[in-house]
Formats: structure tokens, C-alpha cells, sequence
């Protein structure tokens, strides 16, 4: 008989750090425990031990039959929202040292601000730069758009530049970012290897290989970004993987990035900026992986963790990539699922506005530690886990399968002084308001994602993971009249399931403006190359023909636009003239959903701008059981009942408490209801039913 292996997927989160475990025969374990920054790696591995716990085994025997270890993290995102990384230079083309700190023009001085912060015009700025502008200098070279050298970069200067950024400003890591670079890398490579011969110690990134695309700042940007996070990000994994050979495991690591794709940990430490926000991609492949299963295409992914509430639309079972995406106010370039979020978790700190007198929920967030007040490690700010606890959703004796009591006394007591009395109401009145700010701070995001776009949520299913999601969705979801409402099954580690449900992916692109008229055969040799190159690089990671896959997509806008929409090339390669013809027709369609019916000009021209492609190393997918549905009564996972908020009533009421694992699939029960899980806990309103599907899910759904 064979020995069951494991595939083990960890995502840190700003709180908690979540894990899933899948074996080769299909049963899916959990673990989850606290966050411990700085040191995260060690966050992870008590994650992990808490799986093993939960599965009878000991860390270091799951490990020694773990087959892959796949991770996602928030780190690179911690360290430019803390302004926390390395001491970073910039070398710049002589001339255009400035780019990086004029940004986009006028710009540059509200992307990334809240809507409050925009109104305000008069008192913005741009965001203070990761590199110290007595950090950046300029070398001779010139490029030009054809790729061709105009001026030979000076190498004596370029090596002064090098030793003065490490000995007089005493930097850790160098970003290079020359003009017309991704036309011709030849001087910057130039000045890689420079610096790794002059300061072999200096961290060192180069825009023609982190994000060889046109757009001088976004560009600089990047390489910025990426130097800047680069070493940390590098020496937190390589303690990680340390951390992990020391505990018995032998096999390769895999990183989660914002696209959607997984890279290998050696590659993945030399582009931390491609995993920005790979957490939450990571949720939102996990609800298309789910949606796949249970036959929804159209998905609103919620995801509400311990400091943000973030969201992603699924739409035709596509996902949806970001225009322009931003890290903190920093625009840089990388191909990003669309997620959007806002200050709202489960450790948001509720605080009052000064001058208006009224709560406001975060952004600022307790974090892991010290933490809410209920916890009991030392937090002293009322945050929404507190309140969740006020209303009668969270249960002391229910909080990570019973390991921690939560403090209700010392909570009731500080939220009194701290929010209740200074708004002149009672606790449980000053814990239903600020439940539903909340709630309608959430609806309000999802509007702006959906109907703002022209999508209309009652076509969508809404899927809510997050360890707090789960106590909000009842109410906004019916708020937003979605179809059904979704709690997976791995609700409080749907990131790590994501994970588990992803492929390894190569990103590879060429800059080419070439008119639509232009000849398939001009496209396909510039698809070659870049074909040639992705077979080998995963057949070099051990994936063989027949699991790797090949998508093209390309850039294409109007004439006179200076904004692309990158379209998928369905005809795939090598392309013909009936293959260009559809890409130009979906190219219109995909423009027309994005910014209205009637907007699409083809009189104007067709230019496209960019051939993409993404190459993947299909890994094998978790087989997920289906359990055959039964009876309908819950009756036996009934557990006692309290007073809980019901929406409806405005009020605290009578409700119903059940244990989700004494629940079976086919159970159903009506709310107001609380169900407590190993890992969250999910409300359910008055007038929705609660049903267990046979993949173990909730899912709610208005009562008639």
C-alpha cells in the first residue's frame, strides 16, 4: 500500500497565518495560528504544527512526507506600507534622475488616497519616495525607441556612481532604470554586472527584467519597489526554507504571486514585487477553483481578515486583472488580479472622530499583537473583533477550536469607556452601530466594483472566506440582493486553499507597436522566442509536455489612446489571419464592457502595443469528495442558543447556536443563528436558511 503524501499550502496574514493540508487521498486538514512579526517564519511553522495537531501527527512527520510546500505572504506589502525595507539607490539615466519623484504629473499627488483624501486637493502630495533623492544618480547612456545605442554608457562614470551610493550613502540595494531600456538591456545589464563586481553584497534590480514595458515612471517605479523589498523578501524566505529542511522537509518550495501563479522560492526572492497582495489573489482562485465545482461563474470574492476587507469580481468565470495597480500610493507594473480593499478587519481599531463626533471604523488595526481587547495579549483599543464579541457572534469558549479564552469582561469594560460613553449610548447600541458602519462600508465597496462597472450584484453568487467575513456577509450579501451567499467549507484559510488550487507561471512580454493590418506571421515571430524560452524554464522546474500549457494575449487601444486592454488571444498559435480577426473583435467586445456600450471606434485604428504570454506547469488539483446530501434537520448540532444581533430587528434577540462540525450535509436551519466553526464563526440573519452542501459549505439563501 502506498504511504499518503501531503501537499501543505501556509498564507500569512496581517493576524493570523492559515494552513491547509491535502492528502493524496483528497482529505483536506487546517491548522491556523497567530502571526509573529517580524519573524513570520515562525508564524508559519506554529501553523502548520497546529494542522498536524489537528491530524495526530507530529510537525516534523508531516513535513518528512510533504511532497510540496506552497506559500503566500504579505511581507513585501508590510514593508512598503511601513516604510520598513532596505536602504535603497537609484541609477538613472543622466537627465531623467527626477522621474521617480515627479511620478505621473498631477497624478501622482491623489493615486492611492482614500476618497476623503481626494476632496481635498489643496492638502495632497505625492508620497514621500522609497528612495532618498541624495540616493539617485545619473549616468551617460543614451537608447532610443528602436533599441539602438545613441550613447555608449560611460563605464568609469558608472562605477563612480556605484561607490558613491554604497560608501557616501550607505545603500543595501540598487534599483537601474534607464530610459528605452526594455528595447535594449544591454546598459543595464551592463550595470548589474558592475555592481555585483564593485558591491557583490547590494542587493540589485534592473526595470528591463522586472518590468521590461514602456511608461518611464511606472517602470522606475517597479525596479524601485523591487529593490527596496527585495533583500528582506529574500532573507525571509530563505529563513523559511531553512526553518522548514530543519523540521524534515526535503521537497521544493513554491510562492504565491499577484497574478494568480506560483514561482519557484529562488525566483520568487528576486521578484518580491510580484507578490504584492498575492494573498488575496490567492482567495480569489480558490472561489473560481469553487465556483468551477458547484457551476457559478459569476462570483463576488469577499475576503475579511484581520486588518483589510478585500474584494474581487469573477465574472464569466474570468478573472479580472488590474489597469494600473498601486502598492500603498506607488504605481508600479505587474500583471495583478483585481482586488480592492479598505481598512475593515477584524483587528480595525474603533476610534472617534474628533471633530465629527461620530465612530470610525480603522483603517489603523491591533493587529496580531497586542491585538483586540478580547484576546487577552495586551490590546487596550476596541477593534470589530471586540464588537463581534459584544453582539453575540463570537462565543468565548468557541474562539481556534477553544485554545484561547476570550476576555468578555475587560472587553464590555474598555469598549464602555473608550467608544460607548463618549457617544452618550449604551454598549450593546454602540456595538450595533458600528456593526453596521461596517456592513455599509463593505456594501459600499462592492457597488463600486459592480454596479459602477456596470454589473449588477443580484447575477452574482457571493463567496465570503476570511476569519470575520463570515459574521458580516448574512447582512451585506442581503443588502446587495446576491443570488446565494457561499461560506466555504475553508472559509478562515480560503487564501491557503487558493494556494493549493494554483499553478507554477512564467509572465513573459514583448514591446512592439504594430498596426492591425500587420501580418499573423510578424505576430508569431515574436511569439517564438518567447515560447522557446518557457519550455525550457518549466521543463527545467520538471514539468513535462503534456502539463504545460501556453496562453497569448496581447495589447491592444484605439488610435491616439494612450491606455491598453490586454485581450486574450483565443486562437491561440501559431496565429492566421482568421485568428488576428477575432483577437480585433474581442479586443472592441472586452472595451465595451469595460467602459460602456457604443465607446468601441474602429474607424480610429487599432494599434497593438504589447504581445504577452503566460506559460504554466499544471500541478495536480486537490480531489475534493463530494458527500451524498441527507436529512434536512439540524437538530442534532444544536447547541444551546443566546442573545445575538438580528439585522432586521435593530436589536440583540434569541437565537440559535450550532456546532458546524456535528452539522451534515443536507442540514439545514433557519435563522437568526449563529454556526461555530473550528476556524470562524457565520451569522445567519433572520428570514435566510443555512444549508451544509456535500462539500461541507454553507450556504445561505433567503427563506422562500
Amino acid at each position: 500500500m502506498n504511504e499518503i503524501t501531503y501537499l501543505v499550502a501556509t498564507d500569512v496574514g496581517g493576524t493570523c497565518t492559515d494552513t491547509i493540508v491535502v492528502s493524496s487521498q483528497g482529505d483536506i486538514h487546517i491548522g491556523k495560528a497567530l502571526s509573529t512579526p517580524p519573524d513570520f517564519a515562525t508564524g508559519v511553522l506554529n501553523s502548520v504544527r497546529s494542522a498536524a495537531d489537528a491530524m495526530g501527527m507530529e510537525l516534523g512527520s508531516l513535513l518528512a512526507r510533504t511532497t510540496l510546500f506552497i506559500h503566500g505572504s504579505t511581507v513585501v506589502d508590510n514593508t512598503v506600507f511601513t516604510r520598513d525595507g532596505t536602504k535603497t539607490g537609484l541609477i538613472a539615466t543622466e537627465g531623467f534622475e527626477d522621474t521617480i519623484l515627479v511620478t505621473r504629473g498631477a497624478y501622482g499627488r491623489w493615486s492611492g488616497l482614500t476618497e476623503d483624501g481626494i476632496k481635498n486637493p489643496v492638502k495632497t502630495d505625492r508620497a514621500s519616495a522609497l528612495v532618498e533623492s541624495s540616493a539617485i544618480v545619473g549616468v551617460a547612456e543614451r537608447v532610443d525607441c528602436d533599441g539602438d545605442v545613441v550613447t555608449p554608457l560611460d563605464m568609469e562614470q558608472a562605477e563612480r556612481a556605484i561607490r558613491f551610493l554604497v560608501q557616501d550613502r550607505a545603500v543595501e540595494s540598487i534599483a537601474i532604470s534607464l530610459l528605452w531600456s526594455f528595447a535594449n538591456p544591454a546598459h543595464e545589464l551592463a550595470l548589474r554586472d558592475l555592481v555585483k563586481r564593485v558591491a557583490p553584497d547590494v542587493y540589485v534590480t534592473i526595470s528591463s527584467d522586472i518590468a521590461p514595458v514602456p511608461g518611464e515612471y511606472e517602470r522606475t517605479s517597479t525596479a524601485v519597489i523591487n529593490a527596496y523589498a527585495g533583500r528582506i523578501t529574500r532573507d525571509y524566505l530563505s529563513a523559511l526554507e531553512a526553518l522548514l529542511r530543519e523540521n524534515g522537509y526535503s521537497g521544493q518550495t513554491m510562492v504565491m504571486q499577484g497574478y494568480g501563479g506560483l514561482l519557484p522560492v529562488e525566483e520568487a526572492a528576486e521578484r518580491a514585487v510580484g507578490m504584492v497582495e498575492c494573498g488575496p489573489a490567492a482567495g480569489v482562485i480558490g472561489a473560481k477553483f469553487l465556483g468551477d465545482m458547484m457551476g457559478d461563474a459569476d462570483i463576488i470574492a469577499a475576503d475579511m481578515g484581520g486588518t483589510t476587507f478585500k474584494v474581487g469580481v469573477i465574472q464569466n468565470g474570468e478573472l479580472e486583472f488590474a489597469r494600473e495597480p498601486l502598492v500603498d500610493r506607488f504605481h508600479y507594473v505587474a500583471p495583478k488580479i483585481d482586488v480592492v480593499s479598505i481598512g475593515a478587519g477584524g483587528g480595525s481599531i474603533i476610534q472617534i472622530d474628533p471633530k465629527t463626533r461620530l465612530p470610525m471604523v480603522g483603517p489603523q488595526s491591533a493587529g496580531s499583537r497586542p491585538g483586540p481587547i478580547c484576546y487577552g495579549l495586551g490590546g487596550t483599543e476596541p477593534t470589530l473583533t471586540d464588537v463581534m464579541l459584544l453582539i453575540g457572534y463570537m462565543d468565548p469558549g468557541h474562539f481556534l477550536r477553544g485554545s484561547m479564552s476570550l476576555d468578555a469582561e475587560n472587553t464590555r469594560r474598555l469598549f464602555r469607556e473608550k467608544v460607548a460613553d463618549p457617544l452618550g449610548v449604551s454598549v450593546e447600541e454602540a456595538a450595533i452601530g458600528i456593526y453596521r458602519i461596517a456592513s455599509a462600508q463593505i456594501s459600499d465597496l462592492i457597488r463600486k466594483i459592480t454596479v459602477e462597472r456596470g454589473l449588477d450584484p443580484r447575477d452574482f453568487v457571493l463567496h465570503s472566506f476570511g476569519g470575520t467575513c463570515g459574521m458580516l456577509a448574512s447582512a451585506f450579501g442581503e443588502d446587495l440582493s446576491v443570488r446565494r451567499i457561499v461560506i466555504p467549507y475553508t472559509a478562515s484559510v480560503n487564501c491557503a486553499f487558493g494556494l493549493v488550487t494554483a499553478d507554477v507561471r512564467h509572465e513573459y512580454s514583448v514591446t512592439k507597436t504594430l498596426p492591425a493590418n500587420v501580418s499573423p506571421d510578424e505576430i508569431n515571430a515574436l511569439f517564438e522566442p518567447m515560447i522557446e524560452r518557457a519550455r525550457k524554464q518549466l521543463t527545467a522546474e520538471g514539468f513535462d509536455a503534456g502539463s504545460i500549457g501556453m496562453n497569448w494575449s496581447a495589447d491592444l487601444r484605439y488610435g491616439r489612446q494612450v491606455h491598453e486592454v490586454t485581450t486574450q488571444i483565443r486562437a491561440g498559435a501559431p496565429l492566421d489571419a482568421q485568428g488576428l480577426a477575432l483577437l480585433l473583435s474581442d479586443f472592441e467586445k472586452l472595451y465595451e464592457r469595460k467602459f460602456g456600450k457604443g465607446s468601441a471606434y474602429r474607424e480610429a485604428g487599432i494599434e497593438i502595443t504589447m504581445l504577452r504570454l503566460t506559460a504554466s506547469g499544471k500541478l495536480k488539483r486537490p480531489s475534493l469528495p463530494k458527500l451524498e446530501e441527507g436529512s434536512a434537520d439540524a437538530s442534532a448540532a444544536k447547541i444551546g442558543s443566546r442573545r445575538i444581533y438580528v439585522e432586521r430587528r435593530g436589536t440583540l434577540h434569541e437565537g440559535s447556536i450550532y456546532d458546524f462540525n456535528r452539522l451534515q450535509p443536507g442540514n439545514r436551519l433557519s435563522g437568526p443563528a449563529v454556526i461555530h466553526t473550528p476556524i470562524t464563526t457565520i451569522a445567519v440573519q433572520e428570514g435566510q436558511v443555512a444549508r451544509m452542501d456535500g462539500y461541507r459549505n454553507i450556504v445561505l439563501e433567503m427563506e422562500g
